[in-house]
């Protein structure tokens, strides 16, 4: 097999991912005709330069698209009369990689009833010392020169220019017709109205549902920690923790809901002194993680001292020193649902913006306090 570019996919993108849209890419070409074989795994191992195991997840994949068959005995062939990409959709997420819920979002666009006539392009998003708005930007255009059927926007977050940013790359789109389904996130902080459509989970329950379940625990000094520059799901997280204290009746002069990176040692002891809190809000599970090993440097024990929660159930949160209470985002579903709803929106481009938002189920582990069985 020919020497390949093998630059299908930004190097923060997911091993399988990269080689299943290379073969995708290769299959719809017309690179490899109907009922030609497709090279073995082995040799497939060689041209990636990845393991056997990725080699495999990726042709699975090809097989559950109805792009290839196996025969037993003979190998992997291109199916005939395969259905192709009707659509190609551009994945513009600049944290793919960074923040943990994106891949299996993006898988669950993979596995979508209406993923067989799609196909998800990620682009080259130029030089990795770039800045990320840089990167963002040059994707943008590489989807508008390629011009794809959609794409699908996680708007950029943590830096200062990010409204600006996203306002320049929803132009950019808007000016070429391509529709936009935002994941996870709006563009625009609040008030603001959005003019795409958006998937994710309704995150103002998700601030209220976990700061209730610690005040309903016995906690009376419950704080939230969110990073600077966040964006507005972080905002609306901290909207519905201020809520559930004041349904519930709390203080509300004894709360700390500002800015705090968890890493900052000296910025964590002053909240601590400050607020002298019995609880923490996190507005993820990373930034709960990072914040427990601060704690844990500042000797104050998890639940004993302080109880923390997040949001996402990543998988490494039930293996932080102590398991992480959160909130599990339905990932998959969130996949499904925006691949549908970029499918109508192709369909019936008037109809006006449109948010869908999911619910959340509440992972109790150790770190809120909870006393549970352990395992045989």
């Amino acid at each position: 097999m020919p020497a390949r570019s093998r630059r299908t996919a930004p190097p923060h993108a997911p091993k399988y991912l990269r080689v299943y849209s290379a073969l995708r890419r290769d299959i719809e070409s017309g690179r490899w005709k109907e009922g030609e074989q497709l090279p073995s795994e082995l040799e497939l191992v060689r041209t990636f330069g990845v393991s056997r195991i990725t080699v495999t997840r990726a042709v699975r994949d090809l097989f559950h698209h109805g792009l290839v068959e196996r025969l037993a005995g003979s190998g992997t062939f291109i199916k005939r009369g395969h259905p192709g990409a009707h659509h190609s959709f551009g994945l513009l997420i600049p944290e793919l990689g960074d923040t943990e819920i994106f891949e299996p979002i993006c898988q669950g666009m993979m596995a979508s009833p209406h993923s067989r006539d799609c196909a998800l392009v990620w682009g080259g998003a130029g030089s990795q010392d770039a800045t990320k708005e840089a990167r963002a930007i040059n994707l943008c255009r590489q989807f508008v020169g390629r011009s794809v059927s959609g794409v699908f926007f996680a708007p950029l977050e943590h830096i200062d220019s990010k409204d600006a940013v996203n306002r320049r790359i929803l132009q950019m789109l808007d000016d070429a017709r391509i529709p936009v389904v935002l994941l996870d996130r709006p563009a625009a902080p609040f008030p603001q109205t959005g003019r795409h459509d958006l998937v994710g989970i309704d995150n103002r329950r998700a601030g209220y549902v976990l700061t209730q379940h610690l005040i309903r625990r016995g906690c009376r000094r419950v704080g939230f920690v969110g990073p600077p520059h966040a964006a507005a799901t972080v905002a609306a997280r901290a909207a519905g923790y201020r809520e559930a204290l004041f349904v519930h009746g709390l203080d509300m002069t004894a709360t700390w809901a500002q800015p705090l990176d968890p890493d900052d040692v000296a910025g964590v002891k002053q909240m601590l002194t400050s607020m002298r809190p019995d609880a923490l809000v996190c507005h993820n599970d990373r930034t709960a993680g990072r914040l427990m090993h601060t704690l844990r440097l500042l000797d104050y024990r998890v639940p004993d001292d302080i109880r923390l929660v997040g949001v996402d159930d990543v998988d490494y949160a039930r293996l932080l020193p102590v398991p992480l209470t959160t909130l599990r985002q339905p990932t998959r579903q969130i996949g499904d649902a925006a691949l549908t709803l970029m499918l109508e929106r192709i369909r019936r481009r008037t109809l006006p913006p449109r948010e869908l938002r999911l619910d959340c189920e509440l992972i109790v582990r150790e770190s809120c306090g909870a006393k549970l069985p352990r395992a045989a």
